[in-house]
């Protein structure tokens, strides 16, 4: 396992960042290492980003220092979506197969996980998010075709996509985690503009499906003083509350979006209006 903590930051403070610091403190840069689990923890509401990718064998879920328990999901609960080939997770000898797309809720209190490849040529890769929990539920699969669709956008605004809602009240119980997929359709670049905040919520956000020489430029910071972070193929970043988030992409793209905080209300937004934009 490897894991490293970024800290909070203020707006004021983030106002002043250069392009490689502000990169040092949301950007996730690394996901996957093959037989590794590496993870990001960030006090922005202890939200940890990260990834597994087993390739010679099976890769097991460990706790550290950083997590501060015996077992990772102690106190904890963790949502798991496959990007890669098809694999297998095991919760406490409960067998679960993903494949590419499918999502997994694990609840707080487990205490064996173990992530596999079903073919090693093609690995498994299981991008993960995990937030404090304060109650036990149900650990419970949700394969793509389960999963809350909503299309969504014009072509004229370049933002036709389908958000699939997974690891969302509508579809399973969790203490405070809400994960989701959106997928942008050919030709469609933009995500989540007209932008918004919410101060009860951050939010993390994955960026896939990128060939090698495409990027996302996602856009961050206060309303009117707003900064961009290039971002590459499986590489994330940490959103504060304070933030907005939005992106544009060189092509269409898919990403995954996590959020933690004060509320599951996927709607409770604080919608900034064009010309505040600076």
């Amino acid at each position: 396992m490897k894991i490293s903590v970024r800290h909070a930051s203020h707006p004021d403070a983030a106002r002043n960042f250069d392009t490689e610091t502000l990169r040092d403190h949301f950007l996730v840069p690394t996901l996957f290492e093959a037989d590794e689990t590496v993870f990001t923890y960030s006090h922005i509401d202890r939200f940890v980003v990260g990834g597994a990718m087993p390739v010679a064998g099976p890769v097991k879920l460990v706790s550290s220092k950083e997590i501060g328990s015996p077992n990772f999901l102690d106190r904890r609960e963790l949502g798991v979506i496959n990007v890669g080939g098809p694999g297998r997770v095991t919760v406490d000898g409960a067998v679960f197969e993903l494949a590419t797309r499918d999502a997994l809720y694990v609840t707080m209190g487990s205490k064996d996980v173990t992530f596999e490849s079903l073919d090693r040529r093609e690995p498994a890769k299981f991008y993960l998010n995990s937030t404090p929990a304060h109650a036990r539920f149900e650990t419970m699969k949700i394969s793509i075709g389960q999963a809350k669709a909503m299309p969504l956008g014009d072509p004229a605004q370049s933002n036709e996509r389908t958000i699939y809602q997974m690891i969302h009240p509508d579809v399973v119980r969790t203490a405070q985690l809400v994960m989701g997929m959106t997928v942008l359709n050919p030709n469609n670049m933009w995500n989540s503009m007209p932008c918004h905040t919410h101060g009860r919520r951050c939010e993390v956000y994955f960026y896939f499906d990128l060939p090698e020489d495409a990027r996302v430029f996602h856009l961050m910071g206060e309303p009117d003083q707003t900064r961009h972070i290039v971002v590459a193929n499986e590489q994330a970043v940490i959103s504060p509350p304070w933030s907005i988030h939005s992106g544009v992409g060189t092509r269409n793209y898919t990403f995954i979006w996590a959020m933690a905080g004060d509320n599951q209300d996927f709607t409770d937004m604080d919608f900034v209006p064009m010309d505040r934009l600076r």
